[in-house]
């Protein structure tokens, strides 16, 4: 069984870590961001994910980035925090933390780094373990592009047996894996497209909403997508679906974070720099980017 009236349905942005010209966390820019995204009509906000560069910030600046969004984020709108750790006693530690500075729900990655021992048994006890301790809901990561671990859609339904443990960010691409859980898991457990490049097969098989890196610069089309297919407009959905393929991979996949925030900085928002080991978009691929935005619709010339 899962909290039945914590329902996730809806569009999350993973909102990008602004830093300054220093490399310093920069909480203006993240506040002016989140005025501008606060006017769609949003579920929420993936606060210290994949495009948030969790990876690279210490627990202190990850704890300022939750501090910042959750004042910046209203409280009609969900803040989801990511918390996941290699080590289950950090993740633990991190996500009462997050719950201290208000985040609704926790979303925590896979542990990767020993790799060839995190078995399902190892996940499963890592992730009911997290979830005892857990005072917010739990939603699992499955990141196999970036940890090197595909949860199986029968190890996701073990996980999910737990009461805390609400719903997964599924970024596999795997739509009929996604199909899977929700058949074996129950519709009680929320499952999430981790990609705007899957989101309407997402919907199709049961999938509740998305956290799409598109949502950042794309946050009208991501939900028209979604609306589409909830008023049964197929043809709208699948065409506005296809329209973004090329731009929501040059932000993930492609290009990653750099073109991400190189495209919030061209539509007005505020990107900035990337932290290193990671480098800025070079000049050739920002004007090829340009041109998928502005083919694609999300930028006008």
């Amino acid at each position: 069984m899962n909290p039945p009236n914590f329902r996730l349905d809806g569009i999350y942005p993973p909102i990008p870590t602004p830093f300054d010209d220093q490399g310093r966390f920069a909480p203006g820019a993240l506040a002016d961001n989140l005025a501008h995204w606060n006017q769609f009509d949003l579920r929420g906000y993936v606060v210290l994910g994949t495009n948030g560069e969790y990876v690279f910030l210490t627990e202190e600046e990850k704890l300022q980035v939750l501090k910042a969004a959750r004042a910046a984020i209203p409280s009609d709108k969900l803040m989801i925090a990511g918390t996941g750790c290699e080590a289950t006693g950090i993740t633990i530690e991190l996500t009462k933390r997050a719950a201290d500075l208000g985040a609704d729900a926790a979303l925590v990655i896979t542990p990767s780094y020993y790799t060839g021992h995190m078995t399902p048994e190892v996940l499963i006890h890592h992730f009911h373990a997290v979830a005892d301790a857990s005072p917010i809901p739990i939603l699992i990561y499955n990141m196999p592009a970036c940890t090197g671990i595909d949860l199986s859609a029968a190890t996701v339904a073990a996980i999910a047996e737990h009461p805390n443990i609400i719903g997964i960010k599924e970024s596999g691409g795997n739509v009929v894996k996604m199909g899977d859980i929700r058949r074996l898991a129950g519709p009680a457990f929320q499952v999430l497209a981790g990609s705007a490049s899957f989101l309407l097969p997402g919907l199709s098989v049961g999938a509740v909403g998305g956290i799409l890196a598109l949502a950042n610069i794309a946050p009208a089309q991501c939900l028209a997508i979604r609306q589409h297919f909830l008023d049964g407009e197929w043809e709208q959905a699948r065409e506005l679906q296809v329209r973004m393929i090329p731009v929501n991979t040059a932000v993930t996949r492609g290009w990653g974070v750099p073109a991400l925030k190189a495209a919030m900085d061209m539509l007005g928002l505020y990107g900035g720099p990337v932290r290193s080991p990671l480098l800025p978009l070079s000049d050739d691929l920002k004007d090829r980017l340009r041109a998928i935005l502005v083919e694609s619709g999300v930028m006008h010339e």
